[in-house]
């Protein structure tokens, strides 16, 4: 048995393999797909079954495990940081560094009682793929309409660019249609992603597109995670920056975390506070009663949706204007 420790961070992995309790130096890899299948690659060369061993980081490690997960020769397991923390003071290890995290991880695994992890659905993977497609899709469409709009200020663009930069848009629209369309032929087929979509499209602001996209996201998701980690996951949370008495910048979302969730909440966002009274209430009392810029008090109804889905979820029950938040009765 081979027992391999990861180090993972949002852009690099440090990866020690161990062999018959012989510990190799650290390698580093990018934590990016075509490293992942070098990764794989190089464990499968190794002779008989393999532990890999790596600390729950957000989602960082969450492409990693997944990649693993699929080769049958390895099992994944995703630790809680505290424990490899404990276990690494139970080793007298006084210096912490990537590559020491990993060897810390690697002897974790040959010595420790372990659960494999368990990778999300195939119908959730697919999901996430096509919703993160579509939002490709869509960020090109945008771009070759702004090209259509620049070619048709000047007279001199000859038709046979314009009718294929038209073109283009259409096909892009087409295929983003088509991968809807796939997105709710899985959703359909399974009961619980059925009543899942509908708790989420409860929301008015929250259509069919933005709730592809959203469930694209969050069902690859442990299942454990607090709402406070979902928030950080998707970079929502705020930052404040203070350096003494006379530095004070305006508090930020941090934009750590998972991108295309921020993307998704962003339209629902707009589109609930002007449309839905307790949303646009919320949005209104941030601007006036907190002092919040537009953008900040969008930011904070994102975060807030969140909350609500989240919370929609956990009770099996839909929207309900009156615990997103409480309007004031004159």
């Amino acid at each position: 048995m081979n027992h391999i420790g990861i180090d993972v961070s949002g852009k690099a992995l440090s990866v020690v393999v161990s062999v018959n309790g012989k510990h190799r130096k650290a390698q580093p890899y990018e934590n990016a797909p075509e490293d992942h299948k070098r990764l794989v690659a190089l464990i499968q060369k190794l002779q008989g079954e393999s532990i890999v061993c790596m600390e729950a980081t957000g989602m960082h490690h969450f492409d990693l495990a997944v990649a693993l997960s699929r080769s049958e020769k390895i099992t994944v397991t995703v630790i809680n940081p505290k424990a490899a923390h404990n276990f690494a003071k139970a080793l007298m290890q006084r210096c912490k560094t990537d590559s020491i995290d990993a060897d810390v991880l690697a002897s974790y695994a040959e010595r420790m009682p372990l659960v494999q992890w368990q990778r999300p659905s195939e119908e959730a993977l697919a999901l996430r793929a096509l919703a993160r497609r579509i939002s490709a899709t869509n960020k090109i469409k945008a771009q070759v309409k702004n090209q259509l709009g620049a070619l048709m200020v000047t007279q001199e663009t000859p038709e046979v660019i314009l009718t294929q930069t038209k073109s283009l848009i259409g096909t892009l629209e087409e295929q983003i249609a088509s991968f809807r369309i796939n997105a709710l032929s899985i959703i359909n087929r399974n009961q619980e992603l059925r009543e899942i979509f509908a708790l989420i499209t409860s929301m008015k602001g929250i259509a069919e597109a933005s709730a592809i996209q959203l469930l694209g996201e969050l069902l690859t998701m442990p299942d454990d995670l607090t709402i406070k980690q979902w928030v950080a996951y998707a970079g929502l949370d705020p930052r404040h920056f203070e350096s003494g008495g006379s530095v004070v910048k305006q508090t930020r979302i941090s934009k750590a975390g998972n991108r295309y969730i921020r993307q998704a909440l962003y339209m629902p966002a707009l589109v609930a506070s002007r449309s839905e009274p307790h949303v646009a209430a919320y949005y209104k009392h941030l601007q006036e009663k907190r002092g919040l810029l537009k953008i900040q008090a969008l930011c904070a109804v994102m975060r807030k949706i969140l909350h609500a889905i989240y919370g929609m979820l956990r009770s099996k029950q839909p929207f309900d204007g009156r615990m997103f938040f409480r309007m004031e009765t004159t």
